[in-house]
Protein backbone atom coordinates (compact mmCIF):
# COMPACT_ATOMS: atom_id res chain seq x y z
CA UNK A 1 0.00 0.00 0.00
CA UNK A 2 1.23 3.49 -0.97
CA UNK A 3 1.00 5.56 2.49
CA UNK A 4 1.12 8.94 0.33
CA UNK A 5 -1.32 8.57 -1.83
CA UNK A 6 -3.60 7.31 1.04
CA UNK A 7 -3.08 10.69 2.92
CA UNK A 8 -3.96 12.58 -0.69
CA UNK A 9 -7.47 11.36 0.05
CA UNK A 10 -8.89 10.56 3.54
CA UNK A 11 -13.06 11.01 4.56
CA UNK A 12 -14.39 11.04 7.60
CA UNK A 13 -18.22 10.34 7.85
CA UNK A 14 -20.85 10.04 10.84
CA UNK A 15 -24.91 9.70 9.91
CA UNK A 16 -27.71 7.19 9.43
CA UNK A 17 -27.77 4.64 6.99
CA UNK A 18 -30.81 5.26 5.26
CA UNK A 19 -31.18 2.44 2.45
CA UNK A 20 -30.82 -1.04 2.14
CA UNK A 21 -27.58 -2.60 1.08
CA UNK A 22 -27.27 -3.90 -2.58
CA UNK A 23 -24.80 -6.03 -3.87
CA UNK A 24 -22.61 -3.92 -6.37
CA UNK A 25 -19.73 -5.65 -7.62
CA UNK A 26 -17.09 -8.53 -6.94
CA UNK A 27 -13.42 -8.65 -6.97
CA UNK A 28 -11.12 -11.22 -6.31
CA UNK A 29 -14.25 -13.29 -4.71
CA UNK A 30 -15.11 -10.61 -2.85
CA UNK A 31 -18.03 -8.80 -2.77
CA UNK A 32 -19.17 -4.79 -2.61
CA UNK A 33 -22.48 -3.59 -1.36
CA UNK A 34 -23.80 0.27 -2.08
CA UNK A 35 -25.87 1.80 0.19
CA UNK A 36 -26.96 5.38 1.36
CA UNK A 37 -26.22 7.46 4.82
CA UNK A 38 -27.56 10.77 5.40
CA UNK A 39 -25.13 13.35 6.85
CA UNK A 40 -26.51 16.41 8.43
CA UNK A 41 -25.20 19.95 8.13
CA UNK A 42 -24.85 22.42 10.79
CA UNK A 43 -27.94 24.18 9.02
CA UNK A 44 -30.20 21.35 9.95
CA UNK A 45 -30.36 20.44 6.20
CA UNK A 46 -28.67 16.62 4.91
CA UNK A 47 -26.42 15.46 2.46
CA UNK A 48 -27.57 11.87 1.14
CA UNK A 49 -24.54 10.19 -0.05
CA UNK A 50 -23.40 7.36 -1.89
CA UNK A 51 -21.15 4.53 0.09
CA UNK A 52 -19.65 1.41 -0.63
CA UNK A 53 -18.49 -1.23 1.49
CA UNK A 54 -16.53 -4.61 1.56
CA UNK A 55 -18.92 -7.22 2.41
CA UNK A 56 -16.16 -7.59 5.43
CA UNK A 57 -17.44 -5.04 6.85
CA UNK A 58 -21.05 -5.38 6.49
CA UNK A 59 -20.92 -9.03 7.56
CA UNK A 60 -21.51 -7.95 10.95
CA UNK A 61 -24.97 -6.66 10.39
CA UNK A 62 -23.94 -3.15 11.95
CA UNK A 63 -24.72 -1.57 8.56
CA UNK A 64 -28.24 -1.80 8.37
CA UNK A 65 -30.80 0.46 7.76
CA UNK A 66 -31.80 2.88 10.36
CA UNK A 67 -28.54 2.56 12.40
CA UNK A 68 -25.67 5.04 12.59
CA UNK A 69 -22.44 5.12 11.24
CA UNK A 70 -19.30 6.16 11.73
CA UNK A 71 -16.38 5.33 9.77
CA UNK A 72 -13.05 6.91 7.33
CA UNK A 73 -12.29 5.98 3.70
CA UNK A 74 -11.72 7.66 0.20
CA UNK A 75 -13.71 9.47 -2.21
CA UNK A 76 -13.48 7.64 -5.13
CA UNK A 77 -15.16 7.76 -9.07
CA UNK A 78 -15.95 4.67 -11.45
CA UNK A 79 -17.27 5.18 -15.24
CA UNK A 80 -20.22 4.21 -15.72
CA UNK A 81 -22.16 3.18 -19.67
CA UNK A 82 -25.49 4.50 -19.40
CA UNK A 83 -27.45 4.65 -22.46
CA UNK A 84 -24.02 4.12 -24.48
CA UNK A 85 -22.41 7.14 -22.67
CA UNK A 86 -19.40 7.17 -20.31
CA UNK A 87 -20.67 8.81 -16.72
CA UNK A 88 -18.24 9.83 -13.84
CA UNK A 89 -19.53 7.86 -11.18
CA UNK A 90 -18.66 8.95 -7.17
CA UNK A 91 -19.07 7.06 -3.81
CA UNK A 92 -17.60 6.76 -0.53
CA UNK A 93 -15.19 3.77 -0.61
CA UNK A 94 -15.23 3.04 3.26
CA UNK A 95 -12.53 1.42 5.00
CA UNK A 96 -12.85 0.84 8.46
CA UNK A 97 -15.61 1.72 11.30
CA UNK A 98 -15.19 3.61 13.91
CA UNK A 99 -16.24 5.13 17.11
CA UNK A 100 -18.47 8.06 16.41
CA UNK A 101 -17.36 11.14 17.90
CA UNK A 102 -19.81 13.70 18.90
CA UNK A 103 -17.53 16.87 19.17
CA UNK A 104 -16.09 16.08 15.46
CA UNK A 105 -17.64 17.46 12.34
CA UNK A 106 -19.77 14.75 10.90
CA UNK A 107 -18.57 15.27 7.31
CA UNK A 108 -14.92 16.09 6.17
CA UNK A 109 -12.49 15.53 3.25
CA UNK A 110 -8.91 16.16 2.91
CA UNK A 111 -8.12 15.47 -0.80
CA UNK A 112 -4.21 16.58 -2.53
CA UNK A 113 -4.01 16.22 -6.12
CA UNK A 114 -3.82 17.93 -9.58
CA UNK A 115 -6.09 20.23 -11.57
CA UNK A 116 -6.99 17.92 -15.05
CA UNK A 117 -9.22 20.80 -16.37
CA UNK A 118 -9.72 24.18 -16.62
CA UNK A 119 -11.91 25.75 -13.90
CA UNK A 120 -14.90 27.70 -14.34
CA UNK A 121 -15.43 30.56 -12.50
CA UNK A 122 -18.74 32.23 -12.25
CA UNK A 123 -21.12 34.91 -10.73
CA UNK A 124 -24.47 33.96 -9.18
CA UNK A 125 -27.82 36.92 -10.09
CA UNK A 126 -26.42 37.36 -6.37
CA UNK A 127 -23.28 37.89 -6.96
CA UNK A 128 -21.95 35.07 -4.92
CA UNK A 129 -18.71 33.90 -6.55
CA UNK A 130 -18.41 30.27 -7.13
CA UNK A 131 -15.43 28.20 -9.47
CA UNK A 132 -15.76 24.17 -10.39
CA UNK A 133 -12.41 22.89 -10.26
CA UNK A 134 -12.24 18.46 -11.44
CA UNK A 135 -9.22 17.77 -9.15
CA UNK A 136 -7.51 14.00 -10.02
CA UNK A 137 -6.47 12.48 -7.08
CA UNK A 138 -3.75 9.71 -7.30
CA UNK A 139 -3.92 6.28 -5.60
CA UNK A 140 -2.18 3.12 -4.97
CA UNK A 141 -1.47 0.80 -8.20
CA UNK A 142 -1.19 3.39 -10.34
CA UNK A 143 -4.78 4.89 -10.30
CA UNK A 144 -6.36 8.20 -10.28
CA UNK A 145 -9.86 9.85 -8.82
CA UNK A 146 -11.31 12.35 -10.46
CA UNK A 147 -13.41 14.65 -7.93
CA UNK A 148 -15.26 17.50 -8.76
CA UNK A 149 -14.85 20.68 -6.21
CA UNK A 150 -16.62 23.38 -6.04
CA UNK A 151 -15.00 26.49 -4.20
CA UNK A 152 -16.94 29.89 -3.10
CA UNK A 153 -16.09 33.65 -2.58
CA UNK A 154 -12.27 34.33 -2.02
CA UNK A 155 -11.52 30.52 -2.16
CA UNK A 156 -13.35 31.08 -6.11
CA UNK A 157 -11.52 33.93 -7.00
CA UNK A 158 -7.93 31.58 -5.77
CA UNK A 159 -8.96 28.99 -8.18
CA UNK A 160 -10.35 30.66 -11.16
CA UNK A 161 -5.77 32.26 -11.22
CA UNK A 162 -4.74 28.17 -11.45
CA UNK A 163 -4.08 26.31 -14.56
CA UNK A 164 -4.74 22.67 -15.61
CA UNK A 165 -1.54 20.47 -13.70
CA UNK A 166 -1.34 23.17 -10.65
CA UNK A 167 -0.82 21.07 -7.57
CA UNK A 168 -3.67 21.78 -5.08
CA UNK A 169 -4.76 20.36 -1.86
CA UNK A 170 -8.42 20.80 -0.67
CA UNK A 171 -10.24 20.24 2.75
CA UNK A 172 -14.43 20.57 2.97
CA UNK A 173 -17.24 18.34 3.18
CA UNK A 174 -18.92 16.12 0.90
CA UNK A 175 -22.14 17.04 -0.47
CA UNK A 176 -25.27 15.80 -2.41
CA UNK A 177 -27.13 18.66 -4.40
CA UNK A 178 -30.43 17.90 -6.73
CA UNK A 179 -30.63 19.71 -10.39
CA UNK A 180 -32.77 19.37 -13.42
CA UNK A 181 -31.82 17.64 -16.68
CA UNK A 182 -33.39 18.66 -19.63
CA UNK A 183 -34.17 14.90 -21.73
CA UNK A 184 -36.48 16.62 -24.13
CA UNK A 185 -38.77 19.62 -24.83
CA UNK A 186 -41.14 17.95 -22.45
CA UNK A 187 -39.14 15.84 -20.56
CA UNK A 188 -37.03 16.86 -17.51
CA UNK A 189 -35.43 14.60 -15.11
CA UNK A 190 -34.05 15.06 -11.63
CA UNK A 191 -30.63 13.94 -10.71
CA UNK A 192 -27.82 14.54 -8.07
CA UNK A 193 -24.44 15.77 -8.04
CA UNK A 194 -22.26 14.89 -5.48
CA UNK A 195 -19.28 17.24 -5.06
CA UNK A 196 -16.56 18.60 -2.42
CA UNK A 197 -17.46 21.98 -0.97
CA UNK A 198 -14.12 23.64 -0.38
CA UNK A 199 -13.70 25.52 3.13
CA UNK A 200 -10.03 25.39 2.73
CA UNK A 201 -7.86 24.83 -0.14
CA UNK A 202 -3.68 26.03 -1.08
CA UNK A 203 -1.65 25.39 -4.05
CA UNK A 204 1.90 24.44 -4.18
CA UNK A 205 4.82 23.02 -6.26
CA UNK A 206 6.86 20.91 -3.88
CA UNK A 207 5.06 17.95 -2.05
CA UNK A 208 8.22 18.38 0.43
CA UNK A 209 7.33 22.38 1.37
CA UNK A 210 3.90 21.12 2.10
CA UNK A 211 2.18 18.69 5.27
CA UNK A 212 -1.37 18.05 4.58
CA UNK A 213 -2.07 17.08 7.68
CA UNK A 214 -0.01 19.70 9.53
CA UNK A 215 -1.66 22.22 7.04
CA UNK A 216 -5.09 21.20 7.37
CA UNK A 217 -4.61 19.49 10.66
CA UNK A 218 -8.66 20.75 11.83
CA UNK A 219 -9.74 18.50 9.18
CA UNK A 220 -7.65 15.25 9.43
CA UNK A 221 -9.54 12.16 10.48
CA UNK A 222 -8.15 8.92 12.47
CA UNK A 223 -4.88 6.57 10.99
CA UNK A 224 -6.40 3.44 9.48
CA UNK A 225 -4.80 0.70 10.29
CA UNK A 226 -6.94 -1.98 8.57
CA UNK A 227 -6.43 -1.99 4.77
CA UNK A 228 -8.84 -2.97 2.25
CA UNK A 229 -7.54 -1.68 -0.76
CA UNK A 230 -9.45 -3.12 -3.51
CA UNK A 231 -10.45 -0.83 -6.60
CA UNK A 232 -14.14 0.27 -6.53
Amino acid sequence: MNYNCEKNNRVYLTGEIVSDASFSHEVYGEGFYEFFVKVLRLSGQADILPVTVSERLIAGGELQKGKRIAAVGQFRSYNKLENGKSRLMLTVFLRELINEDPDKNPNNILLSGYICKPPIYRTTPFNREIADVLVAVNRAYNKSDYIPCIAWGRNARFVKSLSVGDRIAVAGRIQSREYQKKLSDTDVKTMTAYEVSVSKLAAFDDKEDFDLETEFALYSVPEVDTVLDTVV
